[in-house]
């Protein structure tokens, strides 16, 4: 019987690409769900690096001094962003020319000068010269010095030159060295130098004009200091206004809201408040107040979230008790419920009102 051939039409012999296609298809695709120990794992991992770094910070500040002066200055956050502090008409400042000082070899400030708003038309196109012969004689002089961080171009900062030229008054406002566009590193001494020499340059121009430095924040700092050298060197600031101030920097540094975090960390006192000595940051207005003999004033906000209003409170009674005279220092405190906060002062309405009477009699 004979024997029937197989057929060998039996195709073509698939690739080893396509049985391992072929193969993946028709294998069962699982996914992986994490487990409720895969999570807990994850979480132990982000709470040891979360408590690795939490520990690490005092040491690197104690390590390193300079991160901490640069947190207490905060002057690289150049804010705002993109703005011409050249052109402080950008800002809405269209009476306001802008230049430069040279307190030290090496160290140039930007400042601009804002002059009363009832000298607004006629200050229209006129030159530096121009600006400079209108200090001689005329209504008071106002150097505002501000706190950390940012420039003079700060919106809050431009609100209140805004609101004593509104009231008045010239304005002067700088960026310490090493802010905005002004060149150098801050250190105390060098942000006491730049307001030394600022007050010495207005002096020279002012005339029979009052001078009076005004500090907000780590301002108040540099304005104490100011008035005291300028005491110590015979002559003397004719009034300054504290908006916010602070007691030293030591005590600010335990108020602070950065140190809340800290406060009960083991070794505070050595990491934080005794690093800060090593920067040589004090800025003592507790114990410039004892020898200060400027007419005062200090405002301060009762809802202040970074400076306890206790502070202001602290340095009218130390600066009263000092110079004897209920006059020539004054304190205006403002109610929590305004909402002013550390930033605010500018918003209210009597601010005005409480300058003039401070100064008028000093113009008299």
């Amino acid at each position: 019987m004979p024997m029937k051939k197989r057929s060998s039409n039996q195709g073509p012999k698939p690739s080893p690409i396509a049985k391992a296609r072929k193969s993946a298809g028709e294998k069962k695709v699982e996914t992986k769900v994490p487990t409720s120990g895969c999570w807990s794992r994850r979480i132990i991992k982000a709470l040891i690096a979360l408590c690795v770094c939490y520990v690490s910070v005092p040491f690197m500040l104690r390590l390193f001094p300079v991160i901490l002066s640069h947190l207490v200055y905060a002057h690289k956050f150049r804010i705002p962003f993109f703005v011409d502090l050249s052109r402080p008409e950008d800002l809405s400042l269209n009476h306001t020319v802008n230049f430069y000082l040279t307190p030290e070899e090496g160290i140039t400030l930007g400042v601009w000068h804002t002059v009363p708003d009832s000298q607004w038309r006629e200050a229209q196109g006129k030159d530096m010269v121009w600006y400079q012969e209108s200090l001689e004689d005329g209504p008071p002089i106002i150097i505002y010095l501000h706190g950390n961080g940012g420039t003079r171009g700060a919106s809050h900062r431009v609100a209140i030159v805004n609101v004593l030229a509104a009231a008045g008054f010239h304005v002067l406002s700088l960026d310490y060295r090493g802010f905005g566009e002004s060149t150098g590193a801050p250190t105390e001494a060098g942000l006491t130098t730049d307001a030394l020499y600022v007050h010495e340059w207005v002096k020279a121009r002012s005339g029979n004009s009052l001078v009076c430095l005004w500090g907000h924040s780590l301002g108040t700092g540099v304005a104490t200091n100011a008035a005291v050298q300028a005491q110590e060197q015979g002559g003397r600031v004719d009034a300054v206004v504290l908006e916010n101030p602070f007691t030293n920097v030591r005590e600010t540094g335990v108020n602070h809201p950065f140190a809340w975090f800290y406060w009960k960390f083991p070794g505070f006192d050595y990491f934080f408040l005794d690093t800060l000595a090593l920067t040589k940051l004090v800025f003592p207005t507790d114990e410039n107040l004892k020898k200060m003999d400027s007419h005062l004033l200090i405002l301060h906000a009762e809802d202040d979230h970074l400076v306890p209003f206790q502070m202001g409170q602290t340095l009218f009674e130390i600066a009263r008790q000092a110079q004897g005279s209920e006059q020539k220092v004054q304190m205006v405190p403002f109610s929590g419920s305004l909402g002013y906060l550390h930033n605010g002062i500018h918003k209210d309405p009597s601010l005005p009102q409480i300058v003039r009477e401070f100064l008028q009699p000093l113009i008299d």
